[in-house]
C-alpha cells in the first residue's frame, strides 16, 4: 500500500514530465502544507536546468485571522500582482501532485482573476 506522500510524489513526477517553465512562460508551482500554502514562479531553463525562482509568495506573510482557503486566494492575488510587476503575464500551472480542488483551486482562480494567464 502506498501512503499519501508517496502517491503525491508519483503524480508530481508524471506532471513534471509533461510541463516545464521557460523564460517566456514560467511555471507557477504550488506547495501546500497543513497550515500554509506557498507559490513560486520558476524559470526551469535558467542556471543549467536547475531553475530559478523569479517570484514567490506564501501565506506566512498574511497576518489576518482568516481561513486557510481565504489565505490561498490572497496568496494567488499577491503572486499575480508580483508577477505582473516583474513583467510575467502568462504561466504554466504546476499543481505539484495535489488535486485541483480546495486551496489549490482557490489560489489558481485568484491568480487568474488578478490578471495572470494560464
Amino acid at each position: 500500500m502506498i501512503d499519501k506522500t508517496a502517491r503525491r510524489l508519483k503524480i508530481k513526477k508524471g506532471v513534471r514530465g509533461k510541463i516545464q517553465g521557460t523564460a517566456s512562460r514560467p511555471r507557477l508551482s504550488v506547495f501546500r502544507s497543513n497550515s500554509d500554502i506557498y507559490a513560486q514562479i520558476i524559470d526551469d531553463t535558467a542556471k543549467d536546468g536547475n531553475g530559478t525562482t523569479l517570484v514567490s509568495e506564501s501565506s506566512k506573510s498574511i497576518k489576518e485571522k482568516i481561513t486557510k482557503t481565504e489565505k490561498s486566494a490572497k496568496v494567488g492575488e499577491l503572486i499575480a500582482k508580483k508577477a505582473i510587476a516583474a513583467g510575467i503575464e502568462t504561466v504554466v500551472f504546476d499543481r505539484n501532485g495535489y488535486i485541483y480542488h480546495g486551496r489549490v483551486k482557490e489560489l489558481a482562480e485568484a491568480a487568474r482573476k488578478a490578471g495572470l494567464k494560464f
